[in-house]
């Protein structure tokens, strides 16, 4: 990628003058929102599942809650790629985060008045779910507006850094650390850190195209980008193994507050102090992950970050220490990392503009949609087979899906080369 383009020559010979490409000032913005709110998210992420289990130590009901959490990725993808592609994207953004604000509230507010339940706290997160498929997608589907397209990994990657920094590394020690202190206090924070979020949201210039406004039947539209994915064999393959994958993390780490606090012995902090080890590993991962794309090609990285990660379960669910289980999840976050900006990049740079809110919502409702039947399964799993017995079956389902879908990937990356080296034939 780089900052650099028109790397031409004169007639004479000399090299004509760099033009630096910049991400601008829109990215910045859209950039600092990510970082604000993320923290936000992580020391709520941090503080649900320890609310949970101040009501109950039953792990299939502990799971219901992620299982709720990621259910609009099911649900409401649809019907949200469409609405992305009708209507200013960063407007749908700030507006969402508002009401995401008010949900947390509530949240705050219940467990002040002692109403908190398991029912109670799952509409919670399916609410706040179901807002969040909008805003990812609308933030995904802006990225290429506001940002040249050969800098759309970076930003991807900048991106994701913040986001996993924020929710993986600040985010959770700051929650369990809060939780502690009062359990109402990391819901404030996510809060306020929505409304600062959504603050920074409204001053980015709206981008006006031609695909808002339109007026055509949403199952008409909905069905034109399910038409369009299932036609590009890539990326109906790389959804579908996302959704594979997707479902075998939440299969895994659905119970990972039980394995840690009741099998390792963790405290609540130490819990949320763990949790640091994926947003460690994903820093690391957002700053190298354009290098090793660029080595080893985009499909190729893709496919070597799902068998590492296989590996990886298997490694956190024979985890002996609090320790040991943080280091896995470093490795799971680098490669995660890795993996997500790859497919993000790739789909942002194929898709028509007025075709990419669809497209995401039905890459990702093939992608995660399956996250809820893994969190439930990881809680049927680990109430009958263990705490541990998750984490390894998951490992054995990605490492089986990947074989599987390997021959294609291979062809793809040879047909890749190839088309390369035919575009840069004199």
């Amino acid at each position: 990628m780089g900052g650099v383009s028109g790397l031409g020559q004169t007639g004479q010979g000399a090299a004509a003058p760099q033009k630096l490409v910049r991400l601008g000032s829109s990215f910045w913005r859209l950039w600092w929102a990510n970082a604000i709110n993320s923290i936000g998210d992580g020391a709520f992420n941090a503080a649900m599942p320890l609310l949970a289990v101040t009501v109950t130590k039953d792990p299939q009901q502990v799971a219901l809650i992620s299982a709720a959490s990621y259910l609009p990725w099911l649900l409401v993808s649809l019907p949200a790629g469409a609405i992305v592609d009708r209507y200013e994207r960063t407007t749908l953004m700030w507006r969402g985060q508002a009401a995401q604000a008010a949900v947390v509230a509530a949240v705050a507010v219940t467990v002040v008045a002692g109403g908190v339940s398991i029912p109670v706290l799952a509409v919670a997160c399916f609410l706040l779910g179901s807002i969040q498929v909008v805003i990812t997608n609308a933030a995904q589907s802006v990225l290429p507006q506001i940002v040249p397209v050969d800098l759309l990994q970076r930003a991807n990657s900048n991106q994701y850094v913040v986001q996993t920094v924020g929710e993986s590394s600040l985010g959770p020690p700051l929650g369990s650390l809060l939780f502690t202190a009062a359990a109402t206090l990391p819901f404030s924070v996510d809060a306020a850190s929505f409304i600062l979020s959504a603050g920074l949201l409204i001053t980015i210039p709206k981008r006006i195209s031609d695909h808002i406004g339109r007026r055509s039947s949403m199952r008409a539209e909905v069905a034109e980008g399910l038409r369009w994915l299932t036609s590009h064999k890539l990326l109906r393959t790389l959804a579908v193994l996302l959704g594979i994958n997707t479902f075998c993390n939440r299969l895994g780490v659905a119970t990972l507050v039980l394995f840690s606090t009741q099998t390792l012995h963790l405290s609540d902090r130490a819990y949320g102090l763990m949790l640091v080890g994926e947003g460690v590993g994903s820093l690391i991962g957002g700053l190298v992950n354009v290098r090793i794309a660029r080595k080893l090609g985009p499909i190729r990285a893709f496919a070597v970050s799902l068998a590492a990660n296989s590996v990886i379960y298997a490694g956190m669910g024979l985890a002996s220490s609090g320790a040991l289980l943080g280091v896995m999840l470093a490795l799971c976050g680098f490669v995660i990392t890795v993996s997500s900006v790859v497919t993000v990049s790739l789909r942002q740079e194929v898709t028509p503009s007025n075709l990419l809110g669809r497209v995401n919502s039905v890459f990702r409702m093939v992608g995660w949609g399956l996250m809820p039947l893994g969190a439930l399964a990881g809680g049927f799993v680990a109430q009958h087979l263990g705490l541990r017995a998750p984490f390894l079956i998951a490992g054995g389902v990605r490492l089986a899906a990947l074989l599987v879908a390997l021959p294609l990937l291979i062809a793809e990356t040879r047909a890749m080369r190839e088309k390369f080296r035919t575009s840069t034939e004199p």
